[in-house]
């Protein structure tokens, strides 16, 4: 019921209207309507729910390499990972993951927009993985004064340039991810260097799913105290995804909830770190949403059916002067 106060306002609901007050104006709107979900939007909500979870686990994992992400990085970051689910075209829709997808759309996945990565460190690389199972950058020659674009007004002359290689695993099936391991490059002021090849000493799982970061740090040294002050920030972090690699023989799809513990892999329990995943709960619960929506469509297609039957024998009844109606 809609009321009007001392000052003329209008609150409450009138019908399909509701009133509100705001700065001094009265705000008329319709209430919102029940979305009646069919199974198609269901496997599709599961999907993206699944992909925003994922993203976020990626996002975590690779915070020490970013440092600042940007205000849009959750959003564009999800969208990626969708569409590397949705360019799965063997999977079922709604039960299918971040391993059955096409990774090269996390290609260049930058952190922080407001300092893309290959805007900013105008470097050549190129990411492989020897048939051990071992992950190499090849990087290409650099000058820091020319190929490396700073904030406005920053000298590079006396800055310490560091160029941060990072390697992750990730088993969204049992629920864990592991640093295999950070390089870190150190460039002191203005030079220019030759190409080198960066490589990583920790096997890959063949249960797991790897990305590759490459970001850029900047740090101003006080000479006094010998120290290093970090300079990036959310104006400028530069960190992308630079290399993918699918897992070779990924683990099978939970049949129950995970319990992912680090004590479960002898030798590995200071590197695996347990996702904040979702992921393998909704695909799990996703036939049950199916089958509920389908028992409630069921029962009010049941109800319509004999609301329809009643009004037609009603209808029949009067036509045959069996019901009248009384002034």
């Amino acid at each position: 019921m809609a009321t009007i106060d001392q000052k003329g306002m209008v609150h409450g609901t009138a019908g399909s209207v509701i009133y509100r007050g705001y700065r001094g104006k009265n705000i008329i709107q319709g209430k919102p309507k029940a979305f009646k979900q069919t199974e198609k939007t269901i496997r599709s909500a599961n999907e993206f729910g699944l992909s925003s979870s994922a993203a976020a686990v990626i996002r975590t994992a690779f915070e020490p390499a970013y440092f600042f992400k940007d205000g849009t990085a959750a959003y564009r970051s999800t969208q990626l990972v969708y569409r590397s689910i949705l360019n799965n075209v063997s999977g079922e829709k709604g039960k299918r993951d971040l391993h059955d997808g096409d990774l090269s759309f996390l290609q260049g996945l930058d952190f922080n927009a407001n300092s893309k990565l290959h805007e900013v460190l105008q470097i050549t690389h190129e990411v492989n993985k020897s048939v051990d199972g071992l992950v190499s950058v090849t990087l290409g020659s650099l000058n820091t004064k020319t190929e490396i674009k700073r904030p406005k007004n920053a000298s590079g002359a006396y800055m310490k340039h560091r160029i941060r290689l990072m390697l992750v695993a990730f088993n969204f099936r049992e629920e864990y991810y592991e640093n295999l391991g950070v390089q870190d490059i150190d460039l002191e002021g203005y030079q220019s260097v030759e190409g080198r090849v960066i490589s990583f000493t920790e096997p890959v799982p063949e249960d797991c799913l790897i990305l590759v970061s490459m970001s850029l740090m900047l740090y101003s040294s006080i000479n006094q105290t010998n120290e290093s002050i970090l300079l990036n920030s959310v104006a400028f972090s530069p960190c992308a995804i630079i290399g993918t690699f699918q897992s070779e023989n990924p683990s099978e799809y939970p049949i129950e909830g995970v319990n992912t513990q680090p004590s479960d892999y002898p030798g590995r329990e200071e590197k695996i770190k347990q996702m904040s995943y979702v992921g393998n709960l909704l695909m799990l619960g996703m036939d049950a949403r199916i089958k509920k929506r389908d028992i409630s469509t069921s029962k009010q297609t049941l109800i319509a059916s004999k609301t329809c039957l009643i009004e037609k024998v009603d209808r029949n009844n009067v036509l045959k002067g069996k019901i009248s109606f009384k002034k």
